[in-house]
């Protein structure tokens, strides 16, 4: 989600964006511990999908249709469909809406414990 975030930042970029300031921008969401390294990384994986290319004999990168697309949509699903849901267990959330929630939470716990899976640390 960070990782969508700053990219829709850097949507008016018109010259493209370097792994320094895709970095400086997902470090700002996600925390200082976030490498040059992974940034590589997620780049590389970026551009397999198709999401970004790399400007021919330079180290800058531009998102394709397909990765505006992507981006934006990533970015309104946080923002208007996982952040309210997470903070749907608080007020001002309705009552129904606090009762589903816990309703969820109770099925989703048992099918964990009746599948065996561990937990998560």
């Amino acid at each position: 989600m960070a990782l969508a975030g700053a990219l829709c930042c850097l949507l008016p970029a018109v010259t493209g964006f370097t792994n320094k300031s895709l970095r400086g921008l997902v470090a700002g969401l996600l925390g200082p511990d976030y490498s040059t390294t992974k940034m590589s990384y997620d780049l590389r994986r970026l551009r397999l999908h198709g999401l970004i290319t790399r400007l021919p004999h330079s180290n800058t990168y531009v998102l394709t249709s397909e990765g505006i697309r992507v981006a934006v949509f990533y970015t309104k699903l946080q923002n208007r469909l996982l952040r309210p849901l997470l903070d749907a267990d608080k007020p001002p959330a309705t009552i129904e809406v606090r009762r589903a929630l816990k309703t969820l939470e109770s099925a989703v716990s048992d099918y964990i414990e009746n599948a065996r899976l561990a937990p998560t640390t």
